[in-house]
C-alpha cells in the first residue's frame, strides 16, 4: 500500500470548496499529502483547510489570472518548499437564477456569449494557467503528477431527455460551454503529457460522472436509469482515484482519461 502513500507531497486542488472539491482534499488529506485548499474566497479557503490539520494551507487564487497564481505559487514555495500534485478541479457548471426561464435560456440558439466566454475563462484557460504555473515548478523538479477533472459531457453528448420532468416538460437544456470546455480538457491533457513526460511529470484526466446534490427527483431517477449501477454517485465516489492518479501507484500511467461514472458511458 505504500504505493498509494502521498507522506511529505505538496497537493494543490483548485475549486476546493466545491462539492467534490472538499472530497478530493479529504482524499489527498488521508493518503498523507499536506494540501493547498485553493479557491476564490480565502476566507473559507483557510477555515475548510484548518478543518483538515495544521499542516494544510489555504490559499486565494483567480485559476483565470496568471498573476494570481504565480502569488499563490510563490507562497506555497515558501511553505513547503515542492508542489507534487495538481488537481485541475476549478469549473463552472452553468447555473440559471430563474427555474422558469432555464428552459428558454439554456437552449442553443438563445445560450449568451458571455456565459460562453466565462465558462472558456474557467474550464479552460483555467486549466492551462494552473497547470502553466505550478507545473512549471513541477517540470523543472523532474516530477509531479497533474490530474486534470473532466467530466463524462467531455466525452459524450448531452442527453438532454433526462432534464425533462414526469409531464414531458424540458426544464432545461445541458448547455453547449460545458461539453466543449471539458472535451478540450480532456484534449490538453494529451499534449501536456507527450510535452512533459521527459520530464516526469505525468498529466492523466479524471472524467466523473454527475453527482447526487439535492437535484429534482426526476432528474436523479432519470439519469440513474442511465447508469449500468443504477444511480447517481456521491461525493466520495472519486476519492481513491484521486489518490491513485496523484500517487505512484499510477507511475507509468500518462495521457489517459480514467472514466469514473458508474457505466454512463458504456451503455
Amino acid at each position: 500500500m505504500d504505493f498509494f502513500s502521498l507522506k511529505n507531497k505538496t497537493a494543490i486542488v483548485t475549486g476546493a470548496l466545491g462539492l467534490i472539491g472538499k472530497e478530493h482534499c479529504r482524499a489527498l488529506h488521508e493518503a498523507g499529502a499536506n494540501v493547498v485548499v485553493l479557491d476564490i474566497n480565502e476566507t473559507e479557503s483557510a477555515r475548510f483547510a484548518g478543518v483538515l490539520g495544521e499542516r494544510h494551507m489555504g490559499i486565494s487564487a483567480d485559476v483565470a489570472n496568471a498573476d494570481s497564481l504565480k502569488q499563490a505559487c510563490e507562497k506555497i514555495i515558501t511553505r513547503y518548499g515542492t508542489i507534487d500534485v495538481l488537481v485541475n478541479n476549478a469549473a463552472i457548471n452553468d447555473m440559471f437564477e430563474n427555474p422558469a426561464m432555464a428552459a428558454e435560456q439554456s437552449k442553443f440558439e438563445n445560450y449568451p456569449l458571455e456565459m460562453w466566454q466565462k465558462s472558456l475563462d474557467v474550464n479552460v484557460t483555467g486549466v492551462f494557467l494552473c497547470s502553466q504555473v505550478f507545473g512549471s515548478v513541477m517540470a523543472k523538479q523532474g516530477k509531479g503528477s497533474i490530474i486534470n477533472i473532466a467530466s463524462t459531457y467531455g466525452i459524450v453528448g448531452p442527453d438532454q431527455s433526462i432534464y425533462q420532468n414526469q409531464k414531458g416538460e424540458q426544464t432545461f437544456y445541458k448547455s453547449p460551454a460545458y461539453p466543449a470546455t471539458k472535451g478540450a480538457v480532456v484534449n490538453f491533457t494529451r499534449f501536456l503529457a507527450a510535452y512533459w513526460g521527459k520530464q516526469g511529470v505525468r498529466v492523466n484526466t479524471l472524467s466523473p460522472g454527475g453527482v447526487e446534490n439535492n437535484q429534482d427527483d426526476f432528474f436523479v431517477a432519470n439519469y440513474s436509469r442511465k447508469t449500468a449501477l443504477g444511480r447517481m454517485a456521491v461525493p466520495s465516489d472519486y476519492k481513491g482515484a484521486i489518490v491513485f492518479l496523484a500517487s505512484d501507484a499510477s507511475a507509468y500511467m500518462t495521457g489517459a482519461n480514467l472514466i469514473v461514472d458508474g457505466g454512463w458511458t458504456a451503455m
